[in-house]
């Protein structure tokens, strides 16, 4: 039997939050939706997460019926109100705008209030001490690269080299754990000084190891082993080893 890797990631925040992605992402207006590209995108989000068994929550799949309700809401052919022109049609885009905005602004105030904290506590001075070299890495400031980036450059990884058909499944050989796949990936990368490109780490269209090498890259980044970039949206993303 085949080994599954269920993953459940902080980094997943919720489907309001992949919309923000999205948003963000193609620069589309938050008041002006275009309802048909951000669905399709979000399916493929979705798709692709299905695909690598990482573990979704079941809200992303609601938020998913709800953008195709919303969408086949604005295929409709509108109603001749010219009878009644006080009468008011609501867009259906108009809930989820409201729920959009209102999560930015919850969002924007937790951030807000991190910078706090993390301000506060370099207030607050210790006695010196002499440190040795610690064993403890430093930190990876990873700007605005986030687990929805990594999914994107997946789905963009299939869609180029066709993985998207149906993948091996079949147990062989060449599966292997995932700490092996970590310290294989974590070889590769530390050999390039000038980073990696993300598709060069997928050499296989097997699905059990595309599965467990997103898996061990992940990990890798979440040990701050490892950490990744992207010059700017959709351009190529980079595996860059932490010195």
């Amino acid at each position: 039997m085949s080994q599954v890797y269920q993953v459940k990631l902080d980094a997943f925040e919720g489907p309001l939050d992949l919309l923000l992605h999205l948003i963000d992402q193609l620069e589309i207006n938050i008041y002006d939706i275009p309802v048909a590209d951000i669905t399709t995108q979000y399916l493929d989000y979705i798709h692709t997460m299905q695909h690598l068994e990482l573990n979704i929550a079941s809200e992303y799949l609601v938020m998913a019926a709800t953008l195709l309700s919303i969408k086949s809401q604005t295929l409709l052919p509108k109603q001749d109100i010219t009878e009644d022109i006080d009468m008011y049609e609501e867009d259906p885009r108009e809930a989820l705008i409201q729920r959009l905005i209102e999560y930015q602004k919850f969002k924007n105030a937790a951030n807000n209030l991190e910078e706090r904290e993390q301000e506060a506590s370099q207030i607050f001075t210790r006695s010196p001490a002499v440190f040795e070299e610690s064993e403890e890495k430093p930190h990876i400031v990873q700007g605005d690269m986030s687990i929805y980036d990594m999914i994107g450059a997946l789905n963009n990884l299939f869609q180029r080299k066709k993985w998207d058909m149906p993948l091996d499944t079949k147990i062989t050989q060449t599966e292997i754990p995932l700490e092996q796949r970590m310290e294989e990936l974590l070889h590769v990368v530390s050999q390039s000084h000038h980073g990696i490109a993300f598709e060069e780490l997928f050499p296989y269209q097997s699905k059990s190891q595309i599965v467990v090498t997103f898996i061990a890259l992940l990990e890798l980044m979440k040990s701050n082993d490892v950490y990744c970039k992207q010059s700017r949206h959709f351009s190529a993303l980079y595996v860059y080893h932490q010195r």
